[in-house]
């Protein structure tokens, strides 16, 4: 292998090591925050700016977030599946079939 390969291989190991920690963490702060949405710092300022997304701000200045609630805010406005929509509307229709 040569050096570059193995380098390249060091830093694969290190970013997942450093995922593994962000997921064992119960509150992360504003940049693990960040790469865990996987979204840039200036997105983020604008959903906690616009109280968009929950978050903490224990001495006004920096942010925090509980990642049970970041992966909670991720799952609202779930998207019905068209299988979903075709048994919720077949269930409606035997539930309110009209008895000739």
């Amino acid at each position: 292998m040569e050096v570059e390969q193995i380098l390249q291989k060091l830093t694969q190991l290190e970013q997942k090591i450093d995922e593994q920690n962000l997921l064992q963490k119960e509150v992360i702060n504003f940049n693990d925050a960040c790469k865990y949405l996987d979204i840039s710092a200036s997105h983020l300022y604008k959903l906690t700016s616009q109280k968009q997304i929950p978050h903490f701000c224990p001495q006004g200045k920096k942010l925090y977030f509980r990642r049970q609630e970041i992966d909670e805010w991720l799952m609202r406005n779930r998207q019905e599946t068209a299988e979903d929509i075709e048994t919720a509307a077949a269930n409606y229709l035997i539930r309110n079939k009209r008895r000739s």
